[in-house]
């Protein structure tokens, strides 16, 4: 969080709490005052009393039961108020720190996804203009027109996300579930990102012919925003598993990596949108923080659970339950 956003929290905290207390005093102020009233009226009722009146202690002890009743009617209105203010005030207070949160996130979220657009754009035009201005060999020329294709399908996967992530925050979405082969869309995603990535070894634990009901094009998204991930975080000279096993009507997929690893109060927030871990001057590893709350919201439309463990000897599994009944 920047030196700006902390200064707009401590600045909305402090008014929140000395609102907070104003209120709270006004209302010990306003039960101290009623309180001191019921008495008053209780004690000059009192002295209007006859003592040689047959019913005065009757009368005494009635006045006594109306001052009673008074104060614990203040003491339950009293409470309620109190409840109902510090309910709203957890409320407010919650709501706008997740508010600022949230605008520290867009913002982060604009300087990534500004930083990641204008990457790939420069490099491809690069290597468009070296074609256009050389005469290069033939390898040259491939391995150039190679790398402009992988900024390019970098850059398509990037708006991809975005759309995406509007439109299913939208409801716009409507999925076009059918009977699938996720053996076939999980090969046909690791074939694609080897021929990215050729440099990183995937090790493959995927059972043959295994089938599912879901929309493609999303389950291709989720597979590869998961095998993006722990490529980011895998680390150098490292492998990535992907694992895909039907046992009786669940069928498991996992991605997982050998990198650092996710502290446990980490795990849960990485699927929220515009999430990443660590300090965003200090962040080393590109993203958009969009590409695993997808992968969750790609996840809960197919009635799946998605969650995150620890590899051995180290890193992270992301595995994904589907139900088949």
């Amino acid at each position: 969080m920047s030196a700006l956003q902390k200064s707009k929290l401590k600045l909305v905290t402090t008014v929140y709490w000395i609102l907070l207390t104003y209120m709270l005093a006004a209302l010990l102020w306003w039960f101290i005052a009623l309180e001191k009233q019921n008495q008053l009226i209780s004690n000059i009722q009192l002295n209007e009393l006859k003592h040689d009146d047959p019913k005065y202690y009757q009368n005494a002890l009635n006045i006594d039961l109306a001052t009673h009743r008074k104060t614990i009617q203040y003491i339950a209105e009293g409470s309620t108020f109190l409840g109902l203010i510090l309910l709203g005030a957890v409320f407010v207070f919650r709501a706008t720190r997740r508010q600022i949160k949230l605008s520290q996130q867009q913002q982060n979220f604009m300087m990534a996804v500004t930083h990641e657009l204008k990457t790939p754009i420069a490099i491809a035009q690069l290597n468009l203009e070296t074609l256009q201005k050389r005469q290069l060999e033939e390898d040259k020329r491939q391995k150039l027109i190679s790398n402009t294709l992988q900024e390019a399908n970098r850059l398509n996967t990037l708006c991809n996300n975005i759309l995406f992530a509007a439109q299913l925050d939208a409801g716009a979405y409507k999925a076009n579930k059918q009977d699938l082969n996720f053996t076939d869309l999980l090969e046909g995603c690791i074939d694609s990102f080897k021929t990215r990535f050729p440099w990183r070894e995937i090790q493959e634990r995927i059972g043959e012919s295994i089938y599912i009901i879901g929309e493609p094009l999303l389950l291709q998204m989720m597979v590869n925003n998961l095998i993006d991930n722990a490529n980011k975080y895998a680390g150098k000279e490292t492998s990535i598993t992907v694992s895909l096993v039907q046992t009786g009507n669940q069928i498991a997929f996992s991605v997982a990596d050998l990198g650092e690893g996710l502290p446990d109060q980490e795990k849960k927030k990485v699927f929220e949108k515009f999430y990443r871990v660590g300090e965003e001057n200090t962040r080393k590893t590109k993203g958009t923080g969009l590409g695993l709350y997808l992968c969750k919201k790609i996840v809960d439309g197919h009635n799946a659970k998605i969650f995150v463990t620890d590899n051995q000897p180290q890193g992270s599994i992301f595995n994904v339950i589907f139900k088949t009944s």
